[in-house]
């Protein structure tokens, strides 16, 4: 009894899709959702300062802000808008209206985040620099006068590992 060709297809893709994603994550690292404000969260009177340099973003993180949504909300500015406390022309409102949202860092840059009203004068302004995520190297091997090319055997070890599974999923 023979099988057909696009059960052998459907293993292949899952077999491959699987060590790619293995591997992917072997050199990413999983988003963090990141509370404004820590146990303080969105409100006057916090220093969001302190709290932004304690905290180190990348770039697929979050901010979550969370506050009272009958007091306040939650602009991104531009870095002039946000020294001035200025709410007009704001880049994109992240309010909600459920007190509780979420705002997704994209790129690798500075963000600029305040509440308007006149709340951002009484410290409800934040800024944050958001930076790429950068895999710490591994440690090099221990080696007796010849070369070694770093990450090889990982790459050698994930290609075999790939080969196995297709030649196993193509057997059975």
């Amino acid at each position: 009894m023979r099988r057909s060709g696009g059960v052998v297809w459907l293993k292949i893709v899952v077999a491959v899709v699987s060590t790619a994603a293995l591997l992917t994550y072997a050199v990413c690292r999983p988003p963090v959702r990141h509370q404004v404000g820590g146990k303080d969260r969105w409100k006057p009177n916090v220093n969001y300062t302190d709290w932004s340099l304690q905290e180190t973003f990348y770039v697929g993180d979050w901010l979550y802000f969370v506050y009272d949504k009958h007091m306040f909300n939650v602009l991104e500015v531009n870095e002039t808008s946000f020294i001035n406390c200025n709410d007009q022309g704001f880049i994109f409102n992240i309010t909600r209206g459920a007190g509780r949202d979420v705002f997704e860092l994209t790129q690798p840059k500075p963000y600029y985040f305040l509440a308007s009203g006149g709340y951002c004068y009484n410290g409800m302004k934040v800024a944050i620099n958001v930076v790429e995520f950068v895999p710490a190297p591994q440690p090099s091997p221990a080696t007796s006068g010849g070369y070694t090319i770093t990450g090889i055997n990982q790459l050698i070890s994930s290609i075999t590992v790939a080969v196995w599974a297709v030649i196993t999923l193509l057997k059975n």
